[in-house]
């Protein structure tokens, strides 16, 4: 089951199903539920898996999903990305002792206005991280 939602979920990216791509999109999203992951979070998991992918082949194809739009990627620092299978509009929640991302209640966001992007660009996209830490 993890290898056909793999393979669906890399065609209607457009991406041709490599060993290694299936293996990766398999752990993204082979289960059916979205996640927030790092490269780093996505290396082990393939290294417990039994898949022998470098750390720089996991950058590249994450790279290659966030340029297919079946992921998002969201940078919380300069050090740290994330990258989220949801891709619907959403806030999400940085729990900074954790370094952890979740989303945030939707629901409960307004943005009453945004400004007026330079002329000849349209605004792609709002990234909202709320970072949050123990009182």
């Amino acid at each position: 089951m993890h290898d056909d939602l793999a393979a669906t979920w890399l065609s209607r990216g457009g991406l041709r199903p490599t060993r290694q791509r299936l293996a990766l999109a398999a752990l993204l999203v082979g289960d059916g539920q979205d996640r927030h992951v790092t490269a780093e979070w996505l290396y082990d998991a393939a290294a417990r898996a039994g898949e022998r992918v470098s750390l720089a082949t996991v950058y590249n194809t994450l790279r290659a999903f966030c340029d297919a739009g079946l992921v998002n990627e969201v940078v919380v620092d300069a050090s740290r990305s994330y990258f989220d299978t949801r891709l619907d509009d959403h806030p999400h929640f940085y729990w900074e002792d954790q370094q952890l991302l979740t989303d945030a209640p939707r629901d409960q966001l307004k943005i009453t206005g945004l400004p007026t992007p330079p002329e000849g660009t349209q605004i792609a996209r709002v990234d909202l991280v709320i970072r949050l830490r123990k009182a």
